[in-house]
């Protein structure tokens, strides 16, 4: 396959993570919301974290082609895939939480435990991504 193809697709993959990117700034401000606004809030983030998680496979399926034809440290290597496997952990946990608030939500019982979590694993993910980024970036320095 030509490197192009496979860089877009790449680039297309990291699109969509961007989410992680803005999903605590959207759980932060749900805390605000009615009930049902909320219950809609939260069925939304759990789509956008399913996409999200399709795009996780994209990085890994074309990253881990491209890794393979590029001559990277195993040092950088290690930590691309860390923090690869980590998104994916804390995106896959983050499903169970989501699931909870929004049937607490519809049964009017209090949520804050869930939507806690929420927020620590968004800000998680975010923290992930940014360092994915910052490493893509500056690949030479490890």
């Amino acid at each position: 396959m030509d490197w192009n193809v496979l860089f877009f697709l790449h680039m297309i993959g990291t699109l969509a993570l961007g989410f992680y990117l803005v999903l605590p700034f959207i759980l932060g401000r749900a805390e605000k919301l009615s009930s049902g606004a909320k219950e809609g809030t939260l069925s939304a983030v759990t789509g956008f974290n399913r996409f999200a998680q399709y795009g996780l496979v994209i990085q890994l399926l074309t990253g881990g082609y491209m890794m393979t034809k590029g001559d990277y440290s195993v040092a950088w290597m290690i930590i691309v895939v860390v923090l690869l496997l980590a998104m994916f952990a804390l995106g896959g946990i983050m499903s169970k939480p989501l699931r909870l608030a929004a049937a607490g939500i519809r049964e009017n019982r209090d949520v804050s435990a869930e939507t806690g979590k929420l927020r620590t694993l968004s800000a998680l993910l975010t923290v992930s991504l940014l360092l994915m980024v910052f490493f893509m970036v500056f690949n030479d320095i490890v």
